[in-house]
Formats: C-alpha cells, structure tokens, sequence
C-alpha cells in the first residue's frame, strides 16, 4: 500500500520540476522583436517605479506625485481622493479612472484597478519591448511554477506520514520518500539561485540601469525629485512624511 504514496510523491516531484524548467527555458528566450536596450536610455520616474516594484509602485509613486500637487488627498485613514480629474499623462489618467465615479476611493482598490489599467499595461509593454523589464507571461509562468514546486514538497512531506499511519509498524519505508523530497528542494533551490531573475520585474538590462540611479538616503523633505527617486525605487517606507507612509500602507 505504501508503494502507492511513493508513486504519488514522485509523480508530483516529476511533474512539477518539469513545469518549472520548461518554464525557465521558455522565460530565457527573449521575445521576438524584443529590443536591445539603448545603452545611453534615462529612466524616467514611471520605469524606475515599475522596474523596481510593478504595478502597485507605480501606483503609489502616481498618488504621491499628483498628492505633493494638491491634484489628489491622500488620508492616512488609506482613503484617496481626486481633487483635479485633468490627469496629465496615461497613468495619471487610468489611476483618475480606477479611483471610480465618485472620485474617491480605498487604496487598495485603487491599485488593484490601475494594476490592469491600460496606462500602467501600455508602461509595462514598452519596458518589456525595449529589453527592460521581464515580460509578464514568463514572469507568471515562473512563479505559478515555483509555487507548484513548493506544493509539490509539501504533498511529499504529507505522504510518509499516510503511509505509516496504514503501516505504523513499518517505519523502513520512510527513507524512500527522500530521494523525491529532495529532488523537489533541489529544484527549489536551483530556482532561488538561476531562475529567481525571471520572477522580478526589471530584466537584467533594466537593473543595470537601475543600479545607475543615484537614490538619495534620506531625501530631504522639501525636495520633491529626490523624494519621488526613492519612491520609486526603494518604496513608501522611503517617504520622509509619516502621514504618507501610513495612508499608502
């Protein structure tokens, strides 16, 4: 009977270390007409927020910027609240629409809205097309498969602990539940180290620029570049503004 479990803890190792390398092969192929990436390119404030944090940071860096301008209240209760619909570029504009009729919303749902707007989606394609940022379908292939993975060790761990609770007796079984587990942590491992690249935002290119980007530590609190800079590339624990870390949190 405990043959059974084995075959199952193997069959879900096999299966899911497959996924995920034949996710990481297709993840290594650039897409085709992907662009090599000008080696003189200036990162604006929008790429640095996506190649550093996604959707959601450029979520926050557009709130705070339209907040320092009096266009948009930010609560610390994690409510916003247009003031000016006039947005000024594509992200403004679909982070204006995600906030809803009333022009007024939760944070919250205000990032899961702009997360799929067609501002922050047409941002995302040019970074992919210009070699920057990692394409979405590669970086969602990798990271449902590592969560396979994961799954996969936790199904293994499950099995010994049937088998022996039908054969309590016979405790020799266990070390053959091993040799799966520890092809699945393997895996796992491999993947923290090679493939863990494609389950970020920025590709390799993007990150090099990235690193070029001089982030002040502890911007100055009347300096409204160096504020938005590290914003955009360490997150909202970089604001200097309490009130403002509290209401984006």
């Amino acid at each position: 009977m405990w043959m059974l479990f084995l075959l199952v803890a193997w069959a879900a190792a096999i299966v899911s270390c497959t996924r995920l390398c034949r996710a990481a092969v297709a993840a290594a192929d650039l897409p085709d007409g992907a662009a090599a990436p000008a080696a003189d390119h200036t990162l604006g404030l929008y790429e640095m927020a996506f190649l550093s944090g996604g959707p959601r940071r450029v979520t926050e860096l557009t709130m705070v910027m339209m907040g320092r301008e009096r266009r948009l209240l930010l609560a610390r209760t994690g409510w916003a609240t247009v003031v000016d619909p006039d947005g000024r570029d594509a992200v403004e504009r679909s982070l204006i629409a995600a906030t809803g009729p009333e022009g007024q919303a939760p944070v919250p749902s205000i990032r899961a809205a702009h997360a799929t707007s067609d501002g922050v989606r047409a941002l995302a394609q040019r970074l992919t097309d210009a070699g920057l940022a990692v394409p979405t379908a590669a970086r969602e292939s990798i990271s449902a498969a590592i969560r396979e993975v994961r799954a996969a060790a936790a199904l293994i761990l499950v099995m010994p602990a049937a088998a022996t609770t039908l054969s309590p007796a016979d405790r020799s079984v266990l070390p053959w539940f091993a040799l799966p587990l520890l092809a699945a942590l393997g895996c796992l491992a491999v993947a923290r180290f090679e493939i863990h690249a494609y389950t970020r935002w920025a590709a390799p290119a993007g990150r090099d620029l990235l690193r070029a980007v001089d982030v002040p530590h502890g911007p100055a609190p009347d300096d409204s570049r160096q504020i938005l800079t590290a914003l955009a590339v360490r997150g909202p624990s970089a604001l200097p503004d309490p009130a403002l870390r509290a209401a984006l949190s």
